[in-house]
């Protein structure tokens, strides 16, 4: 909520070319409390006034010589730094407050003014105006946060690939539509997967010699489940798979992977590392 001592702290600047108005808005808003009122007779100053003190409210006559409220209004608009245009009209003419709110003012006061509606209508523009700068302020904060958690998460997973690849024998990702982004170890081998693009590393040198993707010697049975589990985006810890080589040797191999999602859940793709755990003699 805005208190009472805020509303009054707010800047407000009167544009009206008649003295008369602007002495009595002054002194009307003196006495209700207002510390900080501001005036000009110069309509074409509004827009720089506004930018160096950025008013909660603008007090604007419609009515006046060289530029009329309509082009302050439109002037304003063109700073892109307040995107709520706190302008009230003052106007004697009925057919303006219309027009005058199509334009992009929030409210407007009649003239010959009444005293107890100007102060009415000043007290719940402001309140509204403040509340306004609040809810920015606190966007502001929330999407801070959101940046922050986002590149603590980006840390996470880099100091998280880091530690399983060194802790592992191979580490793989891919996606969020399936492809390998990395590969190391028998990965493609293991899921029957051909990528011809990763059948090469950077320095050229065959992943998995010259059989990527090959099912020769594999537990085709594994091998099936392996891939439905992946595709289901469902995560797995030590998945056992074995083959037997060319050589009549066997290995058995622990593999473990995870769905990866970003800060709003939306899936991003797949990780996963593995293990050679075949007895040694």
């Amino acid at each position: 909520m805005i208190c009472t001592r805020d509303i009054l702290d707010a800047r407000i600047l009167i544009v009206d070319d008649q003295d008369a108005n602007v002495h009595l808005l002054t002194r009307l808003l003196s006495d209700a409390g207002y510390t900080h009122i501001a005036s000009t007779k110069k309509p074409a100053d509004v827009c720089a006034l506004h930018r160096k003190n950025s008013y909660d409210l603008i007090l604007l006559d419609l009515q006046m010589p060289g530029m009329d409220g309509f082009q302050v209004i439109e002037a304003l608009k063109t700073n892109d730094a307040d995107r709520y245009l706190p302008v009230m009209v003052l106007t004697a003419q009925p057919g303006h407050k219309l027009r005058a709110l199509q334009a992009g003012a929030k409210d407007f006061i009649s003239k010959p003014f009444d005293l107890i509606e100007v102060k009415t209508r000043i007290h719940n523009m402001l309140e509204i105006r403040l509340l306004y700068r609040k809810l920015e302020a606190s966007n502001k904060v929330l999407e801070e946060t959101v940046r922050e958690r986002t590149a603590e998460l980006r840390e996470s997973e880099a100091r998280y690939r880091s530690l399983t690849e060194l802790a592992s024998d191979w580490y793989w990702e891919q996606d969020e539509s399936g492809a390998f982004s990395k590969v190391s170890g028998p990965v493609l081998e293991m899921l029957g997967v051909r990528v011809d693009s990763l059948a090469d590393d950077r320095d050229g040198t065959p992943l998995e010699g010259n059989n990527v993707g090959s099912a020769e010697g594999w537990n085709e049975a594994q091998r099936e489940a392996l891939r439905a589990t992946v595709s289901a985006r469902q995560p797995f810890l030590d998945f056992a798979l074995s083959r037997v080589n060319s050589d009549g040797s066997q290995q058995q191999f622990r593999v473990s992977g995870e769905p990866m999602f970003d800060s709003f859940c939306r899936f991003k793709g797949y990780r996963g590392i593995g293990v050679e755990v075949t007895p040694r003699d």
